[in-house]
């Protein structure tokens, strides 16, 4: 059985926020204040009823449509669950998304504290029956954030197959980043390292850590103290694109700087 998928896709703030969106296929973001929605639904009257409520939570011309309909299945009450998530929380969020495949929901963008990130996904969680699974893939907006995240540019850092070897090309981004680190003045940053979800998990796990942890003792030949950065490995648990497709198995293969909460 194949379960509907539903993105919600924002442009910039409209009221102080906006999600915004990469696919696997990189379509281009959203236009400022636009709210935009994609994905598969069973029927006319799911989709109506999605579009009705974005419509008035964000005016109906701020909606873009791009929801098609396909021969996809419901999870029992699905339609009330995600009217339940597209609420008031969501123009809290800035540079993210709100993403429901099947009873997997994934919350991604930039809000603005720390207090406010583990609210908004409890609130979707609790709005929600066990059987859903929420991902706080959410972040606290920093200008040391924006620093990292321009220096990284979306770029990845590669590695040897299946090692935690650093590419030369993953060392020339590294250089750049620890210029961006000494900026930082002893702020904690966390490197988190990713994988695709080819083989075991457990290997995924290990080697992801392992390759977070190259990055450090790399940054640290660069002078950036081994103490201002810690480490950690999620391997498969947090893809940014579809695992389905090499392009999306390479881009799940990376490396993520965050400031420290």
């Amino acid at each position: 059985m194949r379960y509907v998928t539903a993105v919600l896709l924002c442009g910039a703030a409209i009221a102080g926020a906006g999600p915004v969106h990469a696919q696997p296929a990189e379509p281009a973001a959203p236009k400022s204040g636009q709210v935009r929605v994609s994905g598969t639904l069973p029927d006319e009257a799911s989709k109506a009823a999605m579009l009705r409520r974005l419509r008035e939570l964000y005016g109906a011309e701020h909606v873009v449509d791009q929801i098609g309909i396909g021969n996809v299945a419901l999870p029992p009450n699905w339609s009330g669950h995600v009217q339940k998530l597209i609420g008031p929380n969501l123009k809290l969020i800035s540079k993210g998304e709100l993403k429901v495949e099947g009873t997997s929901v994934s919350l991604r963008g930039e809000v603005a504290s720390e207090a406010l990130r583990q609210q908004i996904a409890s609130d979707a969680a609790t709005s929600l029956n066990p059987t859903y699974t929420v991902n706080n893939g959410l972040r606290v907006s920093t200008a040391e954030q924006e620093l990292l995240d321009a220096t990284l540019a979306k770029r990845i850092i590669e590695f040897e197959s299946g090692q935690a070897a650093i590419r030369p090309s993953g060392r020339e981004i590294l250089d750049q980043m620890a210029g961006a680190l000494h900026q930082l003045k002893g702020k904690m940053v966390e490197v988190i390292g990713h994988t695709d979800n080819v083989g075991p998990r457990g290997a995924n796990l290990a080697l992801s850590l392992a390759r977070a942890e190259a990055v450090r003792a790399y940054l640290a030949q660069k002078g950036v103290s081994p103490g201002m950065v810690a480490v950690s490995g999620l391997g498969p648990d947090r893809p940014v694109a579809d695992n389905a497709a090499s392009e999306g198995r390479a881009r799940n293969r990376r490396i993520e700087f965050r400031i420290a909460q």
